[in-house]
């Protein structure tokens, strides 16, 4: 199997920071008034950029179409509380992700960090991490850098465009969301892999008809055969 490009989803699939996003879209929703569980928010809301995402899980809510100017607010109480939530984490690598990285760089495998986040929390988890462009991964990507979030393929089109990638079937995505998938068979990518690590089960991954479901990253490696 031949692989030029693997694009990796941060938080749940790379990055370990204890569920905290979504834990605090839900406390967000909550403040505003809105009963939601945390499975549920899990469920509409893993792998989106976050304004989309509370939107998803307040229409989840309610029979009416939920207008822009009830989200904001809650989005806004969002942004707050993590800036606050982050400053008091101290997030992890997910077990095999150095390695993995490491070993698809050394066969000539492009590394491409996704996310929905926006690029300044993104850029503040790999800094805590000390993962840095260049020499830890090649290149991120975040929701403010394209014109549209997952589960359109915006993103992993830009990371092809980048270097020099023109067939999708030379690239694989890999997260721990329904999205995550969806975005990788939006691009055209031969490998479009689930991860059981972060938001959503594998019954759950399923349901996007993945090429594959995963329970650790490795088993990529031994899916393109490193």
């Amino acid at each position: 199997m031949t692989i030029e490009l693997v694009v990796f989803d941060m938080a749940g699939t790379t990055v370990d920071e204890q569920n905290v996003v979504y834990k605090t879209v839900h406390q967000a929703i909550q403040r505003a008034g809105f009963e939601v569980s945390l499975d549920e928010v899990l469920l509409y809301a893993a792998g989106k950029e976050k304004f989309q995402a509370i939107l998803d899980v307040l229409q989840s809510k309610s029979n009416e179409p939920i207008a822009t100017e009830t989200v904001m607010p809650v989005f806004q109480d969002f942004e707050a509380l993590l800036d606050r939530a982050y400053q008091e984490l101290t997030p992890k690598a997910m077990p095999g992700a150095v390695h993995v990285f490491e070993t698809l760089r050394s066969h000539g495998i492009k590394v491409v960090l996704n996310t929905g986040y926006k690029r300044k929390v993104a850029e503040g988890l790999l800094q805590k991490l000390g993962w840095e462009e260049g020499p830890a991964f090649d290149l991120l990507l975040t929701a403010d850098d394209v014109p549209r979030g997952r589960p359109y393929p915006d993103m992993i089109l830009a990371a092809m465009q980048h270097f020099q990638v023109t067939d999708p079937k030379l690239t694989a995505k890999i997260g721990d969301s329904i999205v995550d998938i969806e975005e990788g068979i939006a691009a055209g990518c031969l490998i479009s892999a689930g991860i059981t690590t972060g938001a959503q089960t594998a019954e759950q991954l399923q349901t996007a008809n993945p090429t594959h479901i995963l329970t650790k990253l490795e088993g990529l490696l031994q899916i393109i055969g490193l």
